[in-house]
């Protein structure tokens, strides 16, 4: 077959810049693989050239998005004009289209071409709007809650989302994440010794929501209140921070903070990670923390860091409250900084690596041939059907509602909203799902004392969501 593919990020021979990307190029090179002939376009930056990443998958940086992130579309018209024209020429007569993260939002241009997109991200807004503008054969959400999250929103108004959907996790390649002796190149670029450093690691990009601020006082708790004074934590930094103002300001600012606190011995940021050395950098650590707020579709970091034998502490949001049962991470509420120093001062004191019933469940949900069959069998399978049948209908007596995937309540009354990043004390919302975990109505919440205004309110600012017919 003749397969196109696309990502509105620019794309490297040899470097990778997220999970994203790594993924994509573990699909596309399956397919290639396969005896199938792979094109992928991709956004161009003034030093892209075209590469190949296997004899049968060329890659073309052609595409004039704007860059750096964010805001792709920020082009002149004359411009978006060229990327309809070219990827429209590429379409000419191929067989599939595979569109990488769903930021592609110009569906009529591959209507006559059997198409697979997989969403890989719950937050950016080119991703979110392309689930709306969901035209596709097949979306594959990469974690369950991704897809319930689809589902609670653009599914609303996409009847046959859901038939189209399909689960499939991101896979883990446990040839290279595993327990093993580090290199010597890895201690170059991170410049320390773990045999004389407690050496926690903030693998992340320098968005706010990844959980720096949260990282830092940890570590000062860790310094402060439990005595790890070799402390050493290892924050990467972003690959563009050159070309960024943004992401320069966003470190600056960081260093300033720890600076502030006399943590400044206790951190080291360094260069980005190859990720030939990203297992080896997982190995480095004695912990692992990924304690933001970022509404993660999947979030490969702690489950990578897992299978290389390093500990992870997971904030609850998102996909870290359901992708491990709670007995084989450890998890806490989000900017719960002083639980989050007591686990980690607890596994690092016990010496404690990646247990075996934790190394079993991983090997078993996130295969990676188990993810790469499941995105060949979606693509290579792919029938044109047309455009999903679209409803809109206003809301009424006999809607029902619950607490949609990205809420949950915990504590005496507390919810927790992802997309809020905030916990909010809501005793009657607390008890009203409680009492009707599979749904109510207004006249069943108004058996509880909740007055239709509440029910508007909480819908409105995300709290409760419309459950999918």
């Amino acid at each position: 077959m003749r397969i196109i593919g696309f990502s509105i990020n620019p794309l490297f021979e040899d470097r990778v810049i997220g999970g994203s990307a790594k993924h994509q190029r573990n699909v596309l090179v399956r397919l290639g693989e396969l005896g199938h002939d792979v094109t992928v376009l991709c956004t161009r930056l003034p030093e892209s050239r075209p590469f190949r990443w296997h004899d049968r998958v060329e890659v073309l940086p052609l595409l004039p998005f704007k860059q750096p992130f964010p805001q792709p579309y920020a082009v002149p018209a004359y411009q978006l004009a060229e990327i309809a024209q070219t990827i429209a020429d590429h379409l000419d007569g191929a067989d599939r289209f595979y569109m990488h993260d769903g930021e592609l939002l110009l569906p009529y241009l591959y209507r006559d071409v059997p198409t697979v997109i997989s969403l890989r991200d719950n937050v950016y807004p080119e991703t979110i709007l392309g689930s709306f503008l969901f035209a596709a054969d097949r979306l594959i959400a990469i974690a369950e809650y991704s897809r319930q999250v689809y589902l609670h929103t653009a599914g609303r108004f996409l009847p046959e989302l859901a038939r189209r959907t399909v689960t499939v996790n991101n896979g883990i390649d446990f040839s290279l994440f595993r327990p093993g002796e580090l290199g010597a190149a890895i201690r170059a670029l991170a410049g320390v010794d773990p045999a004389r450093h407690l050496v926690v690691l903030h693998p992340h990009r320098p968005e706010e929501t990844k959980g720096l601020a949260q990282t830092v006082a940890v570590a000062e708790l860790l310094v402060r209140r439990y005595g790890c004074d070799t402390l050493r934590v290892l924050v990467p930094r972003w690959f563009d921070e050159a070309s960024s103002p943004e992401v320069r300001a966003a470190y600056a600012a960081a260093e300033a903070d720890i600076a502030a606190r006399g943590l400044r011995e206790h951190f080291i940021f360094h260069d980005w990670v190859p990720q030939r050395l990203m297992p080896d950098y997982y190995r480095l650590g004695h912990l692992t923390l990924v304690l933001g707020s970022f509404v993660e579709a999947f979030g490969n970091v702690a489950y990578e860091s897992l299978a290389c034998g390093t500990p992870a502490i997971v904030a609850r949001v998102a996909t870290h409250r359901s992708l491990l049962p709670d007995d084989l991470i450890a998890k806490v509420h989000y900017d719960d900084n002083e639980a989050a120093a007591a686990l980690a001062a607890a596994i690092v004191r016990g010496g404690g690596r990646t247990s075996a019933a934790t190394m079993a469940y991983l090997r078993r949900h996130f295969a990676i041939e188990d993810q790469l069959d499941a995105y060949a069998d979606a693509i290579l399978g792919a029938r044109r059907v047309g455009p999903p049948a679209t409803r809109a209908r206003p809301l009424g007596p006999a809607t029902r509602y619950g607490l949609p995937p990205w809420c949950y309540t915990w504590g005496d009354g507390m919810v927790f909203h992802d997309f809020l990043a905030r916990h909010a004390h809501i005793p009657a919302l607390s008890a009203l799902a409680a009492a009707h975990p599979g749904g109510f109505d207004a006249a069943q919440a108004a058996q509880l004392g909740v007055s239709p205004e509440a029910l508007a309110a909480w819908r409105r600012d995300g709290y409760l969501s419309p459950l999918p017919a």
